[in-house]
């Protein structure tokens, strides 16, 4: 996960992923279009995207298509966040069990 946690501090890296969000399949091109970084800076970012996993490539006679892959990400939500939440979802739970019993 530290990769991922790595990959995610960038914000020009969070800018390809929201990019490929928006619409996956995108060829270096693409994703280059209406960015104010090089065609070199961008093909670094997605290499730290794809060693982290993020992103995954396929070959489509001479264009690679990048796809985003959400699943680390979710783990990250599994793992860091859900835990915190829980806690707070049990003492709201509790708290409003006990408001409609006062109110009985």
């Amino acid at each position: 996960m530290d990769e991922v946690f790595k990959a995610l501090a960038d914000p020009s890296r969070r800018s390809l992923l929201d990019r490929l969000h928006a619409k996956n399949g995108q060829t270096l091109n693409e994703l280059c279009e209406g960015l104010a970084m090089t065609r070199q800076a961008v093909t670094k970012h997605l290499a730290i995207l794809e060693d982290a996993n993020l992103v995954s490539t396929i070959r489509h006679g001479r264009e690679k298509l990048h796809y985003l892959n959400p699943v680390p990400i979710h783990q990250i939500g599994e793992r860091w966040i859900r835990k915190f939440e829980r806690a707070k979802l049990v003492a709201l739970g509790e708290l409003k069990r006990r408001l409609e019993q006062s109110d009985e």
